[in-house]
């Protein structure tokens, strides 16, 4: 059968042809966190409204986009139009040159709703080089079932030693049900962000006020010990593996009587669609021990778009989309009001229908306003950052710090050796780096 094509359908093929050849590609790398997944299986409505717009998303595991986003940024690659980035590279990128500046916002995108603090974390002498997705602090989600069958009581703000003691009470390995899972997983994101607020909260810092790393002091030594005590006796197998998705998947699956991780968990614990606890979660602030300083951490994933973006203004279009007040609404109507990215705006928490709703929102929001970088210990640091030291080095340096509290975690190694390589590793990329002689 012949297809006759009329004048009017030509047209219409051409124009369709036209503008599917003019579209612009915007290529996004983002991590497989579950907000960051909502907002890939949301993005076909902005498509929809954009249609002149294409996007294509690259979704890594944490650590992998971390190394894969540094490259490219540092050695120009252009591979990506919007990165997922966090308060630790907007600083030290934006100060650099390459990101974007994100100024001449829209009135209806209202700024000024942001959190100070993480306004303040994505900005570079008070421009915006990035535009929060969620912001997060820690803190200690818990089974309330299994607090009360076993008589226990969990505080507004645990010590560690209780979070111990309420685990070997609660940890019943035969049953599957381990006393508490933590990040064990190595990366300067990962166990380190954990093991960075523990540290805190025993009086422990990264660097004195010259800048000399304390690893081998009696504050990361007390810290790290108790660490692995804890975990290696009272966690579930395999601890050095789980980072915050393997954990949030044991927590879920009902294995879980404690967890200290990302307030931005909430949503997910809560979920009667991929929690079998959803109604048995307790929320309390992050453990505090000799001080309650730099015991919840301070992070936010943001979208920024690279100097070497070719699609800039698409790419703007895109991440003002998708950090927008529209946008929450958009996952209130798809997901529920709980399900709305946490963290970000003044707005959400003034809004009494998602603090009835959300049953973490008040220990969201209490952390983040405890949650200081600019004053992260309990002696003075020459650095601010909770769970990371803002200095180019510190990625690198944690990195390395990283695996060896992993490889003491899994027995491979004495937690006096793993100190006192850190110790080694710290100092050397300081002295290369000319902080101290």
């Amino acid at each position: 059968m012949k297809t006759c094509f009329t004048p009017a359908l030509m047209a219409s093929a051409i124009a369709l042809s036209t503008a599917a050849t003019a579209a612009t590609t915007v290529t996004i790398g983002t991590v497989n966190n579950g907000d960051m997944i909502r907002m890939q299986e949301l993005s076909n409505e902005f498509e929809q409204s954009h249609p002149d717009i294409k996007l294509d998303w690259v979704v890594l595991e944490e650590n992998v986009l971390r190394q894969r986003l540094t490259t490219d940024i540092a050695t120009n690659g252009g591979q990506f139009d919007v990165m997922t980035i966090g308060l630790y590279e907007t600083g030290l990128w934006g100060e650099r040159g390459w990101l974007t500046e994100l100024d001449n916002l829209p009135a209806s995108y209202d700024v000024d709703d942001i959190f100070p603090s993480v306004r303040d974390g994505l900005s570079v002498h008070g421009k915006l080089y990035a535009l929060p997705f969620y912001g997060e602090s820690s803190m200690t989600y818990y089974r309330k079932d299994l607090f009360e069958k076993a008589g226990l009581s969990m505080p507004e703000q645990p010590t560690w030693e209780q979070m111990r003691e309420f685990a070997k009470t609660l940890h019943k390995p035969d049953q599957e049900q381990y006393g508490i899972c933590l990040r064990g997983k190595a990366g300067w994101g990962e166990n380190m962000a954990l093991v960075t607020t523990l540290a805190n909260a025993f009086g422990a810092r990264w660097f004195d006020e010259s800048w000399h790393p304390e690893f081998t002091g009696p504050e990361w030594t007390k810290a790290v010990e108790f660490y692995t005590d804890l975990l290696g006796n009272y966690g579930p197998p395999g601890a050095s593996s789980n980072g915050f998705n393997e954990n949030l998947a044991l927590f879920n699956s009902g294995k879980c009587a404690m967890w200290v991780d990302a307030t931005v968990a909430g949503s997910f614990v809560t979920d009667e669609s991929q929690s079998k606890v959803s109604n048995d979660v307790g929320f309390a602030l992050a453990p505090k021990e000799v001080t309650e300083k730099g015991a919840g951490w301070l992070w936010s994933w943001a979208l920024a778009i690279p100097a070497t973006s070719d699609s800039k203004d698409a790419a703007r279009e895109f991440v003002t989309w998708a950090t927008s007040k529209e946008y929450a609404g958009l996952v209130e109507q798809k997901f529920g009001i709980t399900a709305i990215p946490p963290g970000t705006r003044l707005s959400t928490y003034r809004n009494d229908a998602y603090m009835n709703a959300a049953a973490f929102a008040k220990t969201t929001l209490e952390s983040l306003k405890r949650a200081n970088p600019n004053d992260p210990t309990l002696k003075p640091v020459p650095y601010s950052g909770i769970q990371l030291v803002s200095i180019p080095e510190f990625q690198s340096i944690a990195t390395q710090v990283g695996k060896l509290i992993s490889g003491a975690l899994s027995g491979n190694m004495p937690v006096a050796q793993a100190l006192k390589s850190a110790q080694s590793v710290s100092e050397r990329e300081m002295k290369r780096a000319h902080y101290i002689k």
